[in-house]
């Protein structure tokens, strides 16, 4: 493989012209916007270019850098800023400041600790009247809102026990714990939802 070969993700080809509608919306009047788990990095120059009165901030596990870097160097958009190392167990982050966090596709692939983690750090980076937006799958009142939503959540244990889709209420009971209150639940394609969070104070 050619080490110069940009990762690729195809879901984030195909979910990000829909999320990008919320984001629209949702970060009109945003300023600096960081991005929690910045994977292959195509959602920060398809949303940087997009959005570009947004100072879009990546940032994920260093491993993920050099393919975030890749699509940025690429790209060359002024308000995308290189990665920062970005891991929920380890607090260095929650010196930032941001009017906006974004994260996709995340909060089922680490273990329930790591969300609380998650949302106690945005709750530390957000400032007040700040808003939080999460992609990804949800259930609702502890079922699986279809069928392949329960195939991929029997996948994601059968790699690590840890991981799972996570209940909506469960995760809004941790948001309001750290001041954020539900304004968004937007239904998506492919059995997905946008959350969107304002901090209160």
């Amino acid at each position: 493989m050619n080490p110069q070969a940009k990762p690729f993700s195809e879901s984030s080809e195909e979910n990000r012209a829909p999320i990008l509608a919320v984001l629209r919306e949702v970060f009109a009047d945003r300023r600096k916007v960081l991005e929690i788990g910045s994977g292959t990095g195509q959602h920060a120059v398809y949303f940087g270019a997009e959005l570009p009165h947004l100072t879009w901030q990546t940032a994920d596990l260093p491993r993920h850098h050099a393919g975030i870097r890749l699509w940025l160097t690429e790209a060359a958009l002024p308000n995308v800023l290189p990665p920062i190392a970005l891991d929920v167990n380890d607090g260095d982050w929650h010196d930032g400041r941001y009017d906006a966090v974004f994260s996709a596709n995340t909060l089922h692939i680490i273990g329930w600790p790591e969300v609380e983690k998650f949302f106690a750090g945005v709750g530390a980076v957000l400032e007040p009247g700040g808003v939080l937006a999460v992609y990804g799958p949800f259930n609702y009142n502890g079922q699986f809102t279809s069928d392949s939503n329960a195939r991929f959540d029997r996948w994601l244990k059968q790699r690590d026990p840890a991981s799972g889709i996570r209940d909506f209420d469960a995760v809004d009971r941790l948001a309001r714990t750290h001041g954020m209150v539900l304004q968004q639940d937007v239904a998506m394609p492919v059995n997905n939802r946008t959350l969107v969070w304002q901090r209160e104070h």
